[in-house]
């Protein structure tokens, strides 16, 4: 079976001591193509070296990290446009809107969102989008800009049924389900059973919210299994069929 970890920051400190052996063994369990969204012009070089190490699994991402916009914001994207008119990218992002540790540059982090949305349309790549504190904030803009052509991932989706649907309606979007499904107490599982598989591919989010039994460890992209297994057991489908179906949606969002 076959595998997409849609987001994971593999190139992250956190794996400064053994990255290629974690990717290395990700590949061995069946987890053949990586997503790695940027965070800003500092996470860009190793970004691009761990993508040159494994060019037919690691596929990067450009974009602003909504946690990295400050007053500074507008030399950042300077940054986002000159990459994205050099070369392929799989996807704008991560961007988007955090309100969970500071408010203070909220209407910057709009206008960078509004901005990188609009980049993405010109270039015709699909968007990965973090979330935090922000579903409604978030959800507007997207609706506000949305048309036929763009499409993405609410990377992270921990949300409502509500929210869920809102997405839906979008037309383009999936959702991005990780560690946190297998979590006792989330109610995300709830939510999941729901709604149909076309509208979530995997990911892990490494190195942040590893799955049970690794919970509060440094996640990895092999627990793609795990998510997948619990998956399986909420919708009551076989594991195969979550591999073909999680694997399909993402290649027809990145299309590499």
């Amino acid at each position: 079976m076959k595998f997409s970890d849609t987001h994971t920051h593999l190139y992250a400190k956190e794996f400064d001591t053994d990255r290629s052996q974690v990717v290395k063994n990700a590949i061995a369990n069946g987890i053949e193509k990586f997503y790695l969204p940027n965070i800003d012009s500092e996470s860009i070089p190793g970004m691009f070296s761990l993508c040159k190490e494994f060019p037919q699994n690691c596929f990067p991402m450009m974009g602003l990290h909504p946690c990295s916009v400050n007053n500074k914001y507008g030399d950042e994207l300077q940054i986002v446009e000159h990459w994205l008119s050099k070369m392929r990218f799989c996807a704008v992002g991560e961007i988007g809107i955090d309100l969970y540790w500071d408010k203070t540059f909220i209407n910057q982090q709009k206008d960078a969102f509004k901005q990188q949305i609009l980049l993405a349309k010109k270039y015709k790549l699909p968007i990965v989008i973090h979330t935090r504190n922000s579903f409604d904030e978030t959800f507007d803009i997207v609706h506000e800009l949305n048309d036929a052509e763009l499409k993405g991932i609410f990377h992270c989706f921990t949300g409502t049924r509500t929210e869920a649907d809102k997405i839906i309606s979008l037309g383009g979007f999936k959702m991005g389900i990780g560690g946190v499904l297998t979590f006792k107490n989330s109610g995300l599982d709830k939510v999941v059973k729901e709604i149909d598989l076309d509208y979530f591919v995997l990911e892990t989010d490494s190195p942040y919210l590893a799955p049970v039994p690794h919970r509060g460890k440094r996640n990895e992209s092999s627990y793609i299994q795990l998510i997948a297994e619990k998956l399986s057991e909420i919708k009551n489908v076989d594991l195969k069929t979550i591999s073909e179906i999680t694997t399909k949606n993402a290649f027809e969002l990145f299309n590499c």
